[in-house]
């Protein structure tokens, strides 16, 4: 039996948990949790950002395996001080989840490497800032330099629409630290895709590709959010995008690491847009994203446990030579690919409070039907227990996975649970993945 802290309490770490419990080898804790991931395992009352407290509980516990999810504590240096302090992590440390905290930084080792990306200028005050945007050629995309939540990045149609979002970044300081430096990129078109490349610093495997839903309106209409909802599908990735990413994205920016001395262990979260030109990359993320994480892993034909730990220890080479044959339809330019389920796809479609992104009202009663266990199921988020009750703890809230043989299948499970959920004043998208086609 493996011991596994998970670090988080979003809805990420209920999907992480729920994966895990899947194996039926893995003891879960979860630091602190919610009342999702309590389903398959053991809430602890544990602050993240306390790594001495986090360290100790490790080593009073005998947690053989620690899985960091959001990006703050790995900004922060948990994982250096837990493997300081002798535990197994999966996640890097500060030093390569620098790649998300600071998209300055990430800019800078794309350079480096060769990576394609965007072209971009960077300002620390409005001033400079403003003055850029005279030359800037529209739709500019105003991003935030710091993590922001997914927040922090707005694509402006115009000059009056730039200067709003820098003014929010400078002035009103509405992302905090995160928002004090900001880069002005230029807008990239094309379908958006998500790669999470799962690797201890040498040897990678590349998860199922996703795609995911930003801004909080059908039609892709309003701001950015931390995702609204998610897909899964092999039919995402046309013959031969695999070794293209692999070739332009993974192994540069893996080299350019280790020629820094980075040991990245975890998950190297690729955002692409794929252009007319080919993929460009948009930004990094050091972690399992949210929602991705939601259709990703319930894809997974492997045990998460093992793959996990392997990563986590730099024996990911010899885990892989271990796998089964790839299932029918795998592409055979796709690192890892027997690690993932080709036949089947699946969808996530998050139910948010009213009011978000902006502010909302906590302590709702959530009304949920019963978890059957079957091909669809309820991702716990923003909810917290009170009075022997659930409700509402966050904007968003929760969400409805759905998995089926194909994309349609795996969206009509996903929307069919959503209508059975509620709560006062839930919103969500009905149109997650609508215009795909497998």
């Amino acid at each position: 039996m493996t011991r596994v802290l998970i670090v988080g309490s979003g809805g990420r770490e209920h999907a992480l948990a729920r994966r895990l419990a899947g194996t039926g080898h893995a003891d879960i804790l979860a630091a602190p949790g919610n009342p999702g991931t309590a389903l398959h395992g053991t809430n602890v009352d544990l602050d993240p950002a306390d790594h001495g407290s986090v360290a100790e509980f490790c080593r009073r516990e005998r947690v053989d395996l620690a899985i960091i999810g959001p990006e703050d504590p790995l900004i922060a240096g948990l994982a250096d001080d837990l493997r300081a302090a002798g535990v197994d992590v999966f996640g890097p440390d500060a030093a390569g989840a620098r790649l998300e905290g600071d998209k300055h930084y990430a800019k800078r080792i794309m350079a480096a490497a060769g990576v394609p990306t965007a072209g971009y200028s960077d300002h620390r005050d409005l001033d400079s800032a403003l003055a850029a945007l005279d030359a800037a050629t529209y739709p500019v995309v105003v991003k935030a330099c710091g993590a922001a939540q997914g927040k922090g990045v707005a694509v402006c149609a115009d000059r009056a629409a730039a200067e709003s979002h820098l003014r929010l970044c400078f002035m009103d300081d509405a992302f905090g630290a995160a928002g004090r430096h900001v880069l002005l990129e230029d807008c990239l078109t094309g379908p958006e895709l998500s790669v999470l490349a799962v690797t201890d610093g040498e040897a990678y495997a590349l998860l199922a590709p996703s795609r995911d839903h930003k801004r909080v309106g059908e039609g892709d209409a309003g701001p950015n959010t931390g995702g609204m909802g998610a897909f899964a599908s092999g039919a995402l990735v046309p013959p031969g995008l695999g070794a293209t990413i692999c070739r332009d994205v993974v192994e540069p920016v893996l080299a350019e690491l280790g020629r820094r001395d980075i040991v990245y262990r975890g998950v190297l979260y690729a955002g692409l847009m794929l252009t007319p030109d080919g993929p460009r990359v948009l930004e990094f993320n050091c972690r399992f994203g949210d929602p991705e994480t939601q259709v990703v892993l319930p894809l997974l034909r492997c045990d998460f446990a093992a793959l996990a730990r392997a990563t986590a220890r730099g024996e990911l080479g010899a885990f892989l030579e271990d796998q089964a044959p790839a299932s029918a339809g795998a592409p055979d330019d796709w690192p890892g690919a027997a690690l993932t389920d080709w036949r089947r796809a699946a969808v996530v479609v998050v139910g948010a409070a009213e009011g978000y992104p902006g502010a909302y009202e906590k302590g709702r009663p959530i009304d949920l039907p019963p978890d059957d266990a079957g091909d669809a199921w309820v991702v716990h988020a923003g909810t917290a227990r009170r009075d022997g009750g659930l409700v509402t703890s966050g904007g968003r809230v929760l969400g409805a996975v759905g998995v089926g043989a194909g994309f349609a299948a795996a969206r009509r499970e996903a929307y069919g649970l959503m209508d059975r959920v509620s709560f006062a004043g839930m919103h969500f998208r009905r149109d997650i993945g609508v215009g795909f086609t497998e």
